[in-house]
């Protein structure tokens, strides 16, 4: 067995794993808030992605300023989707309201295709080092951002919903909205809170993903691969989210060491997660930390 190779994949498996927890926490964070998946949550990243990728490269500015740029043009354009899109569908089915996101998530992906084109764009060089060695394994430094980044967002999240008026809010409004409502609290704001970190987030972690791999449409791909994260940790645990994401990203890689050195199929790092999906829904509709939803008549 080749050990080495099974080491570098179980860490690359844990730093991409935390990068899928930190987009899984959006979908939570959107669902505990609205009671909505956001299937357009995949286009989020590529939107960012290609938001700081043209900073760069077309306007020629650092990487930290235009990185910034993004996460403020991504926090405004949350908000926007909120107001323009999806204020106007409450009260409406909540399957109406899935297809408004599905419609969104297909708009963007041609909208990005028609302005940046379907070719793959590589983002300039961000790092005078490219890649670090530790234990004798070489760790792109993208990765290591990335799980700095990872890191930070989970910290900011627990600390932003336990100690900060909004996070509590939101989770007051999680609960009941018409209770949060009562009491005074603007669920309409919330909304839109929930929508505009959910971007701003995502982003992030498209540019991150985008400076390992090259940004075109295919990025969108990963909010369908952090989905089966969501539905393994509960679709309204943060903490399940996480999990997920984690477990997701060591069983991708874990899928991709058998396949590589026993049983050469070829695309099962892609399926596996499709694979653990099914078998936890049969076993756990509700997820590993998922809340069961109890009707008495």
């Amino acid at each position: 067995m080749n050990w080495d190779l099974l080491l570098q994949l179980t860490v690359n498996g844990l730093i991409v794993g935390l990068l899928y927890g930190v987009v899984a926490m959006c979908f939570v964070l959107i669902y505990k808030s609205t009671q909505v998946v956001n299937f357009a949550q995949g286009e989020f990243l590529l939107i960012g992605a290609w938001i700081c990728w043209a900073t760069l490269v077309w306007l020629q500015l650092p990487f930290f300023v235009g990185f910034l740029l993004t996460l403020a043009f991504m926090t405004v354009f949350g908000i926007l989707i909120q107001a323009v899109f999806l204020k106007p569908m409450i009260g409406e089915p909540i399957i109406s309201v899935i297809m408004v996101t599905i419609g969104l998530s297909m708009f963007f992906q041609a909208l990005m295709k028609w302005l940046f084109g379907v070719s793959a764009e590589s983002y300039p060089q961000v790092f005078e080092t490219q890649t670090v060695t530790f234990l004798g394994m070489n760790i792109e430094m993208a990765y290591i951002l990335s799980l700095i980044f990872s890191v930070i967002m989970m910290a900011g999240f627990y600390w932003f919903f336990r100690y900060s008026k909004m996070g509590l809010a939101m989770r007051a409004t999680a609960f009941d909205q018409q209770v949060a409502s009562s009491l005074g609290i603007s669920v309409s704001k919330v909304f839109a809170a929930s929508w505009a970190i959910s971007a701003m987030v995502s982003a992030t972690a498209g540019i991150v993903i985008g400076m390992v791999n090259g940004v075109s449409g295919a990025l969108s791909f990963i909010g369908i691969k952090v989905f089966p994260a969501v539905i393994l940790g509960g679709l309204d645990s943060i903490v399940g989210g996480v999990v997920g994401g984690i477990t997701i990203g060591l069983l991708e890689n874990l899928a991709e060491f058998i396949d590589s050195q026993y049983l050469h199929i070829g695309n099962l790092y892609t399926i596996a997660p499709f694979y653990v999906l099914l078998i936890i829904l049969t076993i756990k509709p509700y997820g590993l930390f998922g809340t069961k939803d109890i009707e008495r008549i």
